[in-house]
């Protein structure tokens, strides 16, 4: 990997790779992540990729990615860390594998920097029906959580926790925000994105670096740079007194029991292999006791937010099953701060974590979101370095990290005919 500055505020993570048959090309604005501004940069994805001056439209636009043998480009908002990442992702056949020897990195190339610097307008603004169709879309798109009762609840428990943090913000914003948008306020805050925020390049394949630092150039020649602000540094998690308790009531038929920890410990390789232990994996405490032995959850998981040194666990319940589960969840994390662990289970957890950066190097996609998210929170350890960071963690630092873990925030979901 290689890291270099193409302008002010424009950085290109390199990775070169022959054993792909595409090449992937990335470019993601960062920002901090505001509820002022989440809902347009969110909405900003879906117009810049509407059209351009030369392709004005969805259809111009199909054509000229099929003139490159059917090259993809997808707008993406992303959240990393507390920084929101908002742009486009271009999947092209590699060069090497061209008919003829043919190159298509510079011609993709432009294309990007198109729908970036040269978005299709109308008086000054952004096309009327672009904007209120995409509007109308983002605005499914948000209520379309509430839907997906697991994603909700794991949503809400983050809002409760991180209340007055960025981090506690969805990436998409939220509904009245977006409904307040109106052109004007779209292409302003479009003017400000691109001349205020880093733009972090990342390119996958066979191309030599100086062949893709020119092409990138020359098709980011028109990004206008102002003073570029820095992608933000995480806001430091203050664990409450007493943990918070909520409990919101919807028409469910399984409750979404959602409990969220703050850890004290630093030592981050530590505490991703003490949060695979608790319910991170197949194997885990949670996984092979609290839903398979005990059958007290439907699912029962936790995530460990490495940038903001947070663990939180996700489960589907019975209503009736609220104070069992929540306690048999507490008793599992108790577990592994004390290490009452089988033989098994550390070398399953590290070989668990291993198999996934192994994994990463099959995959651009993955690659590509792996460092966006590095760049977009300051980090530069690659793969293989977390994968050694792993393989060094002995059982002693997961004990003294996990000790550090301590319960936070609680969310239930459960019915409205529910008893309290």
């Amino acid at each position: 990997m290689t890291r270099t500055q193409l302008a002010s505020g424009v950085y290109l993570t390199y990775l070169p790779a022959n054993k792909f048959k595409t090449s992937l090309l990335s470019a993601q604005f960062v920002v901090p992540l505001r509820w002022e501004t989440a809902s347009a940069n969110a909405l900003l994805s879906a117009i810049l990729r509407r059209g351009t001056v030369s392709c004005p439209d969805m259809g111009a636009l199909s054509a000229k990615l099929d003139k490159l043998y059917g090259a993809r480009i997808d707008g993406t908002v992303r959240k990393k860390g507390e920084a929101q990442c908002v742009g486009f992702v271009a999947s092209l056949i590699d060069d090497s594998f061209a008919p003829g020897g043919e190159r298509l990195l510079e011609p993709a190339a432009t294309l990007l920097g198109e729908l970036i610097c040269h978005p299709v307008t109308r008086d000054g603004l952004f096309l009327e029906e672009y904007f209120e169709s995409e509007k109308t879309n983002l605005i499914d798109a948000i209520r379309s959580i509430l839907n997906d009762k697991r994603t909700y609840a794991d949503s809400r428990l983050l809002q409760e926790m991180c209340t007055g943090e960025p981090y506690g913000i969805p990436r998409l914003g939220n509904e009245q925000i977006t409904a307040a948008l109106h052109p004007q306020l779209l292409y302003s805050a479009y003017q400000e994105l691109i001349a205020t925020s880093r733009l972090e390049v990342f390119y996958s394949g066979s191309a030599s670096l100086s062949r893709v630092e020119d092409a990138l150039r020359a098709a980011l020649a028109d990004l206008p740079r102002g003073a570029v602000e820095a992608p933000p540094a995480t806001q430091p998690h203050v664990l409450p007194e007493e943990p918070r308790v909520l409990t919101e009531r919807l028409d469910v038929t399984q409750g979404k029991l959602g409990m969220g920890f703050s850890c004290g410990s630093g030592d981050h390789a530590a505490l991703l292999l003490g949060n695979t232990l608790f319910g991170g994996s197949s194997n885990s405490k949670l996984f092979l006791n609290v839903r398979e032995k005990l059958s007290l959850c439907y699912y029962a998981s936790s995530l460990y937010h490495r940038q903001k040194g947070l663990i939180t666990v996700s489960s589907g319940i019975e209503f009736e099953n609220y104070q069992k589960a929540y306690d048999e969840i507490l008793s599992q994390l108790s577990a592994v701060q004390t290490g009452d662990l089988e033989s098994w289970e550390l070398e399953a957890a590290r070989s668990t974590l291993l198999n996934a950066y192994t994994s990463m190097g099959d995959s651009q996609g993955k690659l590509e979101n792996f460092w966006i998210g590095q760049t977009a929170t300051g980090r530069d350890e690659s793969p293989e370095t977390l994968a050694e960071q792993v393989r060094s963690v002995t059982l002693e630092r997961i004990l003294q990290a996990m000790d550090t873990v301590k319960l936070d925030t609680v969310y239930f979901l459960q019915g409205k005919e529910a008893e309290a």
